[in-house]
C-alpha cells in the first residue's frame, strides 16, 4: 500500500509530505488514520532534541484512532474494525511482560519514535495491543456523541494519567492534586473526579483552571500568584476540612516543568504518594530525604498498558470524562503551522490532525 506521511527529515525543519510503501507483517495491521493528536512529546522530539529511537527521517505521532484496512497473518480478525492504537505497545512475550512489567518492556513499540507514527494517511503497528472501539452510531453506547478521530487523544493524553491514577491506588474520597492541568493534567483531573476523588488543580493559566473548575476540580490554585507555603496551606486546609489524612493524598506532577516538579515534591506529606507523569530534560535539586522522613512514595509513569484502554474508552463514551471541550480538529496539512502554534503557546486545546 502506498501511503502519504508527513516526515521530519531534520529536527526543527518543516515536515515534508512523502509517499512510501507499507505492508503488514505477520501479526501486524495497517490502520487508516482518522485522527492523530499532537502531544508535548512530539514537540520535544521536533524542537528540543529529545531523541527518538528510530532517528530521522521519521513520521511522528502517537495518539491515533482509525480503522484497520489491511492485516497480516494472525491478525485478520481486526479487518474493518475501528480502533485506538496505544501509544506504548509492549511485546507481551518477553521476561518483563511475563513478569507483569509490560510498562518497561524492552521490545515495546512507541509509534512516532520506534516506528513511523500517525501523522500520515495510514500507519503499520502490531495488532496485539489494539483497543477495539464499539459502534459509535449506537447512542446507547456512545452517549457522548464522540467521533472516531476524537478518541485519538485517549492514546496518551487520557490513558497516561489514568494509569498513573491506577498505580497510585487512588480511592473514592482521597485527595488528588494535579500540578499542571493542560492536556495530560486536565484529563487526569477528570479521571480522578470520575473515580470519586476530591481534586485540586494547580496551574499558572487562569483559563485552564476555569475549565477545570467546570470539569471536576473542587479547588483551583494559581501557583504563580501564591507563595508556596500559602499554596500548601490551602491544600492542607481543604484536606483537614474533608477529613483526608496525608496518607490518602496523591500528588500528580503533570506539568513537565522544573517549577511544577519542585512544587509537586514539596506537597508530599507523611505517607503520601507522588506520581511523576510530566517530562522535562531539565535537572532539579531536591531534598530526596523527604521521602525517607515522610515514609512517602515517588513513582514514575510511562504510558499506559493496553489492557487499561477499554475501560477508558467506556468512560469517554459514557461521558464520564469529557473529550469534546478539550480537543480541536485541524487538517493534517496544517501540521507545520500547528506545531509552531503549539510551540508558541497559541493553542489551548489538544489539537487532533485529521487526514483530508
Amino acid at each position: 500500500m502506498n501511503i502519504q506521511a508527513w516526515t521530519v527529515e531534520e529536527a526543527g525543519k518543516p515536515m515534508v509530505l512523502r509517499e512510501r510503501e507499507t505492508a503488514p507483517a505477520d501479526g501486524e495491521v495497517v490502520v487508516e488514520v482518522a485522527g492523530c493528536g499532537v502531544c508535548h512529546t512530539d514537540l520535544g522530539f521536533y524542537y528540543d532534541g529529545v531523541p527518538t529511537r528510530h532517528g530521522f527521517p521519521l513520521t511522528l505521532g502517537h495518539e491515533v484512532a482509525g480503522k484497520v484496512v489491511q492485516a497480516g497473518d494472525h491478525a485478520t480478525d481486526w479487518l474493518g474494525r475501528s480502533v485506538v492504537v496505544p501509544a506504548v505497545i509492549p511485546c507481551g512475550s518477553c521476561d518483563a511482560c511475563r513478569a507483569g512489567h509490560g510498562r518497561i518492556c524492552p521490545r515495546q513499540i512507541f509509534p512516532g519514535s520506534d516506528v513511523h507514527g500517525g501523522f500520515a494517511s495510514h500507519l503499520c503497528v502490531p495488532a496485539h495491543g489494539l483497543c477495539p472501539v464499539p459502534d459509535l452510531d449506537d447512542p446507547a453506547v456512545n452517549q457522548a456523541g464522540l467521533e472516531l478521530h476524537e478518541l485519538s487523544v485517549i492514546a496518551d493524553a487520557v490513558s497516561t494519567p489514568y494509569q498513573a491514577i491506577v498505580l497510585s491506588e487512588l480511592a473514592e474520597g482521597d485527595l488528588a492534586v494535579f500540578v499542571g492541568v493542560g492536556g495530560v493534567g486536565g484529563f487526569g483531573v477528570q479521571v480522578a473526579a470520575a473515580m470519586g476523588a476530591v481534586v485540586v488543580a494547580i496551574d499558572v493559566d487562569a483559563d485552564k483552571l476555569a475549565r477545570m473548575a467546570e470539569h471536576g476540580a473542587t479547588v483551583t490554585l494559581r501557583s504563580d500568584e501564591m507563595p508556596f507555603k500559602e499554596l500548601r496551606g490551602a491544600i492542607r486546609g481543604l484536606a483537614k476540612e474533608r477529613g483526608i489524612p496525608s496518607y490518602r493524598q496523591k500528588i500528580f506532577e503533570t506539568s513537565g516543568t522544573p517549577a511544577g516538579q519542585s512544587t509537586a515534591f514539596g506537597l508530599v506529606g507523611h505517607g503520601g504518594h507522588l506520581s511523576v507523569v510530566g517530562f522535562t530534560p531539565a535537572k532539579l535539586e531536591l531534598r530526596l530525604s523527604n521521602l525517607m522522613a515522610f515514609d512517602a512514595t515517588a513513582q514514575g509513569n510511562w504510558g499506559c498498558l493496553p489492557e487499561h484502554y477499554p475501560a477508558i474508552v467506556e468512560m469517554a463514551l459514557a461521558d464520564r470524562i469529557k473529550l469534546k471541550p478539550f480537543v480541536e480538529r485541524r487538517p493534517m496539512s496544517s501540521i507545520n503551522q500547528t506545531f509552531e502554534d503549539l510551540h508558541e503557546g497559541r493553542v489551548s486545546r489538544r489539537v487532533i490532525l485529521a487526514p483530508e
